[in-house]
């Protein structure tokens, strides 16, 4: 299968590692408006060649757009302008409803599958590309019924032989969800970072910081190129749970602050019961809306 990849970073470079050994791509071309990611991810053999737009989206059965959102808002449309007929086209990206608006009506819409593989780490660029990143992961499919079958089945068997499992969403129930579980922890992880270097004996703490703190703080090393364009484009639901996390924080505070240690014993135990919920075996069942989801954690 002939694969177009747009966008050489940490997904688009993980892709191609995984879909060459797998052998679901036998010829790897890639798009990359950043020269010095072109020619790194040619040097690294993440693709066979590296070619201008227009040329390598012609005589592609897949191409892959794996840029930051507001990027793509720009790219997408002229994908699906210069695809040929029978050329089958996903996104990778982070939010989902401002960019399935923006191509809902157009005449190649079927040959689109909006998806979004829950994987990654803070690096970014083609140096960043790992194996098996996305394995034992969740891909998210949205508005699969705007999509031709042919399409869908095609990025359905893509992400099984990533090692995938798929849930299939609303664009809208995408943005909603990720607000909490993706969005929401890169919030946090950057004004943790923020309030700890506004702290004038800076230096000190971060001689005593350890595993806890670095691995919460892990996230606030991701790319700014690839986050304010999720923020600006869920704005409203990452707000939306930001208020929430801050009124767990202001339970937190006020507990300690009027000496309520009983009730903060109660919040912690509760809090505990995450555990249960990761590390289960079992499916979990999810109804948003008129749509049933089935998440696997494992």
């Amino acid at each position: 299968m002939k694969i177009t990849i747009i966008g050489l970073g940490l997904i688009g470079g993980s892709l191609a590692k995984d879909l060459r050994r797998s052998k679901f791509a036998t010829e790897l071309t890639g798009v990359d408006a950043n020269e010095i990611h072109a020619g790194e991810a040619l040097e690294l053999g993440l693709v066979d060649r590296v070619e201008p737009f227009e040329k390598g989206i012609k005589n592609a059965d897949l191409v892959i757009i794996a840029i930051p959102v507001d990027k793509e808002l720009e790219v997408l449309p002229a994908v699906l302008d210069g695809i040929d007929p029978n050329t089958t086209v996903a996104d990778m990206g982070s939010t989902k409803k401002m960019i399935t608006d923006l191509v809902k009506n157009h005449p190649k819409r079927k040959q689109f599958i909006p998806a979004h593989p829950m994987s990654g780490t803070e690096n970014s660029g083609p140096t960043a590309a790992i194996d098996d990143l996305f394995r034992g992961k969740i891909a998210i499919i949205c508005d699969h019924e705007d999509s031709g079958p042919q399409h869908l089945a095609l990025i359905e068997k893509m992400f099984q032989v990533l090692g995938m499992d798929i849930a299939y969403m609303s664009s809208d129930d995408q943005d909603h969800s990720t607000a909490f579980v993706s969005h929401l922890p890169h919030a946090a992880a950057f004004a943790l970072a923020n309030a700890v270097q506004a702290k004038e004996d800076r230096n000190i703490i971060f001689d005593l910081a350890s595993g806890g703190f670095r691995s919460t703080v892990r996230l606030a090393k991701s790319s700014c190129s690839m986050w304010k364009p999720i923020f600006e484009q869920n704005s409203q639901y990452v707000v939306n749970s930001l208020n929430v996390y801050i009124q767990h924080l202001q339970q937190f505070r006020d507990c300690m602050k009027n000496n309520e240690f009983d009730k903060l014993e109660e919040l912690i135990l509760n809090a505990n019961k995450i555990r249960t919920i990761l590390d289960g075996e079992h499916p979990h069942f999810i109804k948003n809306e008129e749509t049933f989801i089935k998440l696997y954690t494992k």
